[in-house]
């Protein structure tokens, strides 16, 4: 007599901004519960959301690294660059969808919130249709940016911007110039395109630069005091000035 196993359940966990003890409850309590842990990395690097786990798994988990493919080495606007990821992203739903309908239950382990920016989201819309997905919100890294630099990001009426700092200069100065306060993500080596377009709108001294935000070696800077290579996990900031009591 066969018995039919019941499905398990992908969770996309939300790990915060990088300090452990910055997760939820629910996200502690599934990723000190996983047997079956994933997480995306570079190639050769242990991955940030598996750093911020560390010393959480339990001793028997399977840890599985999913690994880019490519990052930096295509240019975004290559056409080649998203049919590499896209394979990457069907091979990765493969492997992890055969678990669940196994009956294995799956964390995906999430820097910041997954359904912000993050790669899980690219997992989620391929397996929702096949296994169920469950998301565990997190906090988000812009959150820990603006917390580090002891000043309110928002105001009153205030229109906050999240922009990428892979946007065109020319598009990136038109945003900066157009909002009240600023966001801008995935710096790294675009840092002297974002100092330009910041200075093209005449903002560069109300810039704040947060670099590993609420993660070891945490550093505020001004923008132009900054100096020399920005780290990937750097945040721009500019603070609303709105209506204030």
């Amino acid at each position: 007599m066969s018995v039919e196993l019941s499905c398990g359940t992908i969770h996309g966990v939300g790990l915060g901004p990088g300090a452990p003890d910055l997760l939820s409850v629910r996200a502690d309590r599934l990723v000190r519960g996983a047997r079956h842990v994933a997480y995306f990395r570079k190639a050769g690097r242990p991955g940030q959301a598996r750093r911020i786990a560390e010393g959480m798994l339990r001793a028997d988990a399977i840890e599985i690294p999913m690994e880019y493919p490519v990052t930096t080495e295509i240019p975004l606007s290559d056409p080649a660059y998203n049919a590499c990821l896209s394979a990457f992203s069907a091979e990765c739903t493969e492997r992890l969808a055969t678990l669940a309908q196994a009956g294995e239950d799956v964390v995906v382990l999430c820097e910041g919130d997954p359904f912000f920016y993050g790669s899980f989201m690219h997992l989620h819309s391929r397996l929702s249709d096949l296994v169920p997905v469950a998301v565990v919100p997190g906090i988000t890294g812009m959150a820990g940016a603006w917390n580090a630099t002891g000043v309110p990001i928002t105001w009153g009426d205030d229109v906050l911007t999240v922009a990428m700092a892979t946007l065109p200069e020319a598009e990136l100065a038109r945003r900066i110039r157009d909002t009240d306060a600023l966001v801008v993500m995935k710096i790294g080596r675009n840092l002297p395109k974002l100092r330009r377009a910041v200075a093209a709108a005449g903002r560069e001294h109300a810039a704040w630069l947060v670099e590993h935000a609420a993660m070891p070696g945490q550093k505020v800077t001004r923008l132009v005091d900054a100096e020399g290579v920005t780290p990937y996990f750097s945040i721009l900031l500019i603070h609303g000035q709105g209506r204030r009591p």
